[in-house]
């Protein structure tokens, strides 16, 4: 496969394109965090193209000339993303894959942009939430993304009150969850707000493919689906929609690297399921999830 590598400065957005070798037709938008994630974009990217689909990895924070954490990202970013695969590329069909919160940005961009033929929303969330500072910790008391330099209306989940990776009991959940879980629990339960800042995925114009796993860590994943299919219903949406929801599913769960070039990365399962315990706890059905929700993800956007 090729790579090509994208600047602020240069090109209006940074990222990582993996294209298979001979090029596509088709190509995916992968939209997950920033460049220094313990599962980098890129890889994701490469493994739609391992599957001959163009693979364009664009990264939200941390990369020079955008924010140095989740905080005001510029939606615009996706503008530029879209003019190189239309204008440049020459691609005709263009999906956008978004997981965990990347959902947020993948629905905002099919919202503003148009033009997407498939979205994939792994582990979502059904409302944009406050910034956080550098130390994921702080909140900044402003949006996670702007249009236009004006702020896209949000929740307000207070990562203060509660260590974001320290697990509990709570009582909405049937399973111990983070305090990220916590936080968001109680920015959900701001009526108002969730009001004003609901996301609507029937604005993509897109087919729809939502995933959740059913006992996800770190916000309620599988509510955000049921969430989005009522605003879908309610409008009457004449698209295709589909839903995965794994019953045993952590927050850590849609299409994964390659497993035979990423080795290194699957050895690390085992510190990866101290984080997220529901996934070190039903690890074999997690991993059984991944090779589904590949087949289902990579058959979706062919169809």
């Amino acid at each position: 496969m090729q790579h090509v590598h994208f600047s602020m400065a240069s090109d209006g957005f940074a990222g990582h394109l993996a294209e298979p070798d001979g090029g596509s037709d088709r190509a995916v938008i992968v939209v997950m965090g920033g460049e220094q994630s313990i599962l980098p974009a890129v890889k994701f990217a490469e493994r739609f193209a391992d599957f001959g689909i163009t693979g364009l990895a664009v990264s939200l924070f941390g990369a020079e000339g955008l924010p140095a954490s989740p905080d005001r990202i510029p939606l615009e970013i996706f503008g530029a993303a879209l003019r190189y695969l239309r204008e440049q590329k020459h691609i005709p069909h263009i999906s956008i894959y978004g997981q965990s919160m990347g959902t947020v940005f993948a629905m905002l961009a099919a919202q503003h942009y148009g033009g997407m033929e498939k979205m994939i929303l792994v582990s979502p969330t059904h409302v944009p939430f406050e910034g956080t500072l550098p130390d994921r910790k702080t909140m900044s008391g402003h949006s996670v993304a702007t249009w236009h330099g004006a702020e896209i209306p949000f929740v307000r989940p207070d990562f203060s009150r509660y260590p974001s990776r320290k697990y509990q009991t709570h009582p909405a959940a049937v399973h111990k969850v983070t305090g990220m879980w916590a936080a968001f629990s109680d920015a959900y339960a701001d009526a108002g707000a969730v009001e004003k800042a609901m996301l609507n995925p029937a604005a993509s114009g897109a087919e729809i493919l939502m995933i959740a796993g059913m006992e996800d860590e770190c916000w309620d994943a599988d509510g955000s689906v049921q969430k989005l299919m009522q605003t879908l219903k309610a409008q009457h949406y004449p698209k295709h929609v589909r839903v995965l929801r794994f019953r045993h599913g952590s927050h850590l769960c849609g299409l994964m690297p390659n497993r035979t070039r990423e080795k290194r990365l699957y050895r690390l399962a085992p510190l990866i399921g101290l984080f997220y315990r529901t996934f070190g706890r039903y690890r074999k059905e997690n991993m059984a999830y991944f090779a589904r929700a590949e087949r289902e993800i990579i058959d979706w956007i062919r169809r």
